[in-house]
């Protein structure tokens, strides 16, 4: 990764490299950038992720690595590297099924999603705490 004053280049597949092969979280995740207007994160997913939705952005998942079952409200779709997922704010969706590890996306979030902006459709399946973690790259 190089820093410049007004841009960045990412060498993305080094960075997904650097996430863990297990996690006390369902998600780990680095960001890349966080901006007002967008937020652009990795993130992996260790397991099922639970019915949620978020209330501060659309969000556009480009799947890296990995195969799996991604849920956007009713529909249940099998997908893997090179499928872009996109929904709207507040849309209820999920990950019901890992295929194969690892599971790693490219997220964009317009505008920013922060990292506590996750809502369970039911609340005991967890918080943001037990959803996703960040690190450093």
């Amino acid at each position: 990764m190089e820093r410049m004053s007004q841009g960045q280049f990412f060498d993305i597949a080094a960075l997904a490299a650097t996430l863990p092969a297990t996690a006390e979280t369902m998600l780990r995740d680095i960001r890349l950038t966080d901006e007002a207007a967008a937020s652009c994160r990795i993130f992996r997913v260790y397991r099922p992720a639970p019915l949620h939705f978020h209330t501060a952005c659309d969000e556009y998942l480009y799947v890296l690595q990995g195969r799996g079952r991604i849920q956007i409200e009713d529909a249940v779709r099998e997908v893997g590297p090179g499928d872009l997922i996109h929904f709207k704010v507040r849309v209820v969706h999920g990950t019901p099924e890992i295929l194969e590890h690892p599971f790693v996306f490219l997220a964009i979030d317009t505008p920013r999603r922060p990292p506590d902006d996750v809502h369970f459709v039911n609340p005991a399946d967890g918080n943001a705490s037990t959803f996703i973690a960040s690190q450093e790259y």
